[in-house]
């Protein structure tokens, strides 16, 4: 990978720092993390989203404490 520097504001800087996720976390990982954020959904995971969203109307769900129950998890 060739890498570049970039000219960016000391309130860029700063502002970049308050978004990372952890310390170590790279400024190229914030920014990436950033694009994907105001990037389109595809088609595939709006499909299965329609297709969550439709078996939560249908009453195809489970919930926490009932899956907790099965499981016999003591949380």
């Amino acid at each position: 990978m060739a890498t570049t520097t970039i000219q960016v504001s000391q309130t860029l800087v700063e502002v970049l720092k308050g978004k990372k996720l952890y310390e170590k976390e790279s400024y190229e990982e914030v920014i990436w993390d950033l694009i994907e954020d105001t990037q389109e959904l595809s088609a595939e995971t709006k499909r299965n989203i329609a297709q969550a969203e439709k078996e939560v109307r249908e009453g195809k769900v489970h919930s926490w404490e009932d899956v907790k129950k099965e499981l016999r998890i003591h949380v």
